[in-house]
């Protein structure tokens, strides 16, 4: 991508054990066995800070993807702990654990993963539909005139460009006002401009309306809507820049080696 850096929220102070949305502490996560062993994470802690974006970056293999989908309750940690808000992730059964990504988890990924035969506005309910709620029609409208979709939400998937598909997945992702947002590589498939589209609406969904984001990318352009940058390497979290700048980014990654083994 080479869309110009944004502007940056203010920088904020650290935050104490209220301001956090998301938290983990010590956890490993360990793939295969003997020769074949790739430690993905190793005893990472982090905290996430309610409302605000933070941006997960590393090598290939680093094992970025994999702290985002433990944190987010898409895979298990072999050890240590994991909280969404005062939750521990690690002491639920499976049924209560849907339960929390539904209700309080919002997801964006690289495939936009929309329903074709649904409208936009469809899709962007979906998840509420199906847990038999009713959308809260304020927060629904803020969200979809942030989104800038107005015009399009009766059209399908087919009808919109790539650029638009994601934003739709992104206003699914607020709609049911989760306490956090996950984003693995969300722009991955997208063109600059509508990759700026994107970030600019997840920038803005922090700014003006509150929302915590944790993006996993690869891409400096993109880290630098964040706040901060989570750097991580060998599966440990090695460094993390407040107030980032695609140059600053770009500068810090060039200080990576490539790990030998691939974390996932």
């Amino acid at each position: 991508m080479t869309n110009t850096a944004p502007p940056t929220a203010d920088a904020q102070p650290a935050p104490g054990a209220d301001d956090v949305a998301a938290s983990a502490h010590r956890i490993a996560k360990v793939y295969g066995r003997g020769d074949a062993q790739v430690i993905a994470l190793d005893a990472v802690t982090v905290d996430i800070p309610r409302g605000r974006f933070t941006a997960v970056m590393g090598p290939s293999g680093s094992g970025k993807s994999t702290l985002m989908h433990c944190m987010a309750g898409l895979d298990s940690v072999d050890s240590g702990e994991v909280y969404i808000g005062g939750t521990d992730l690690t002491k639920l059964k499976d049924k209560q654990l849907t339960r929390l990504r539904r209700d309080k988890v919002g997801f964006v990924f690289q495939a936009f993963n929309l329903v074709p035969t649904l409208t936009a506005l469809e899709n962007i309910t979906l998840p509420m539909d199906i847990a038999g709620r009713k959308p809260d029609r304020e927060w629904l409208d803020r969200v979809v005139d942030t989104v800038g979709l107005r015009p399009r939400l009766s059209h399908r998937p087919t009808e919109l460009s790539g650029g638009q598909q994601q934003r739709v997945a992104c206003a699914r992702a607020l709609a049911s006002r989760p306490e956090i947002i996950f984003a693995d590589e969300p722009t991955g498939n997208l063109d600059s401009r509508s990759g700026a589209e994107v970030l600019t609406f997840l920038r803005d969904s922090v700014t003006e309306m509150g929302q915590t984001i944790v993006m996993v990318t690869h891409d400096p352009n993109a880290a630098a809507y964040a706040d901060q940058v989570l750097f991580l390497t060998d599966g440990r979290i090695v460094d993390t820049m407040q107030r980032p700048t695609a140059e600053r980014v770009l500068e810090r990654m060039k200080g990576f080696e490539l790990p030998g083994a691939m974390a996932r």
